[in-house]
């Protein structure tokens, strides 16, 4: 049992929220729920040429709707602000200045030049590349000489040598680094900002954070910040790395796999549970064969002990059965509000919707809900309930069949002749005015209502012909019947 858990989402405000990093988000949550412990979210916003407060809201904005929130940090406040490493930078020095002062960092003169031409012959004679020493020790001359040509001095953290460095990863077990690989690194830029693995260390270390859950890629970091927290005496967190997310190529996740970003996944229409459901399963298998979850079953299940070293796979065709399941659970009503932007944006309907186009929006909504996998093809699938003419799929083999029969003239004058009967209809009266038709006519099956849906709609496939039929009532059937006989048929 783990007694206490503090844990921390520290994303960088360079872009949108990524879905590897989503997923890293949802771990620490349903980690520290699961133990009733404390969810920090800051942000290392200390590559001052990409970071922006754009970003930063973005980001925040997709971890909100995800449904992740937070108990201290950016936005909520809490005991150890503030949140944003370009508001800590005063924090750190003190730190700064006792490496400094006990010989674990130094000042380095080096330009990007030297150490390019460093990495490079290292590189041509097959070795690792890594910074060599040429600052390690400088005599003061030497410091007031560089200084004098204008040179401002980062500072390097001093590695010992010899050094085996472990960390007991609660996901890959036991992994071991040689101080002797890592080379002497920049702790503190010529610009006076702390790099990401010390700022990191710090941070972590002040906020008291006990658990580190992140990707894999940063598992590499590790040895580096191990040894500020031992030059500090701070306290090692435990750390456990979480497997990388592959496409179906099983290449590292890229935008040629599809959208990358949690925005982006939200703008085609996936709704926040069915993408925490997926998330969760990325690399972490609960007991049993089941898939759907809710989150407080992922809260009570979610343990360390079942995310996987190998790595996941994102599964498109996946992604789309879970949210067409989430999708058909939505109420009519509330899934008609979800989709109001995409039938805005397709130009289907306009700002302002009274109560009775609302109602009946509703029911078209309800009409194509069990074909959906999300809510970007809504306009496709209810266009057809909109306008008053007729386009007809002239790749719809079927479509074009059912016109050319020699009974499909007499079909759709029939109907429109039944049409101009009444008003208004619903689905029963609709029902029965296709039988007599079948009857004055003396067709059925296709002939009937695969003629009378190719009219009407222009295809030979779509939502369930008597709600079509119902929704779009006498008046709209009458002038696409209409339509179709002149324009289609005629020709």
């Amino acid at each position: 049992m783990v007694e206490r858990v503090k844990v921390r989402f520290a994303p960088s405000p360079t872009g949108p929220l990524h879905i590897g990093g989503a997923r890293s988000a949802l771990f620490n949550w349903l980690f520290a729920r699961h133990h009733g412990g404390t969810m920090v979210v800051r942000i290392e916003d200390t590559d001052l040429d990409r970071s922006t407060r754009e970003y930063e809201e973005l980001i925040l904005d997709s971890l909100r709707w995800l449904g992740i929130d937070w108990d201290e940090g950016v936005g909520v406040g809490g005991p150890n602000g503030p949140y944003r490493q370009q508001e800590r930078l005063t924090l750190y020095q003190p730190f700064t200045e006792r490496l400094l002062a006990t010989g674990q960092a130094y000042e380095c003169f080096c330009t990007e030049e030297e150490l390019e031409a460093e990495r490079q012959n290292l590189i041509a004679q097959g070795k690792t590349p890594r910074y060599l020493g040429r600052c390690r020790n400088l005599s003061l001359q030497e410091k007031e000489a560089m200084r004098a040509q204008g040179r401002k001095p980062a500072i390097r953290f001093r590695v010992p040598q010899g050094k085996l460095l472990v960390v007991d990863d609660l996901v890959r077990g036991r992994v071991e680094f040689e101080s002797d690989d890592i080379g002497d690194f920049i702790i503190v830029k010529s610009d006076g900002f702390p790099t990401y693995n010390y700022a990191v260390v710090i941070d972590d270390a002040l906020m008291e954070i006990t658990h580190i859950l992140r990707g894999e890629e940063h598992l590499s970091n590790t040895p580096r910040q191990l040894l500020i927290y031992e030059a500090l005496g701070f306290k090692v967190p435990q750390f456990a790395h979480i497997s990388l997310i592959l496409g179906e190529d099983r290449s590292k996740m890229s935008k040629r796999h599809g959208a990358t970003s949690v925005v982006q996944y939200r703008e085609h229409g996936y709704l926040p549970h069915a993408l925490v459901n997926f998330l969760a399963l990325l690399g972490w298998s609960p007991e049993g064969e089941e898939e759907i979850y809710t989150k407080e079953e992922l809260i009570r299940l979610f343990s360390l002990e079942r995310v996987s070293k190998s790595p996941a796979v994102f599964n498109l065709e996946k992604l789309k059965w879970m949210n067409a399941h989430y999708i058909k659970k939505v109420s009519a009503a509330e899934l008609t509000k979800l989709c109001l932007p995409q039938l805005q944006r397709a130009g289907l309907i306009g700002t302002e919707l009274t109560g009775e186009q609302m109602s009946w929006l509703e029911q078209v909504v309800a009409a194509v809900q069990e074909k959906l996998e999300y809510l970007a093809q809504v306009p496709d699938f209810v266009k057809v309930f909109f306008g008053e003419t007729v386009e007809l799929d002239e790749k719809d083999t079927a479509a074009q069949q059912a016109l050319a029969l020699e009974t499909s003239p007499a079909v759709l004058q029939a109907f429109l002749t039944k049409t101009r009967e009444v008003s208004a209809w619903d689905v029963p009266q609709v029902r029965q005015i296709l039988k007599e038709i079948g009857k004055e006519v003396g067709v059925k099956g296709k002939a009937l209502y695969m003629t009378v849906r190719v009219a009407v709609s222009g295809q030979s496939h779509g939502p369930d012909l008597n709600s079509l039929l119902a929704l779009l009532g006498p008046a709209v059937v009458a002038k696409r019947l209409s339509y179709t006989l002149e324009n289609i048929l005629a020709h």
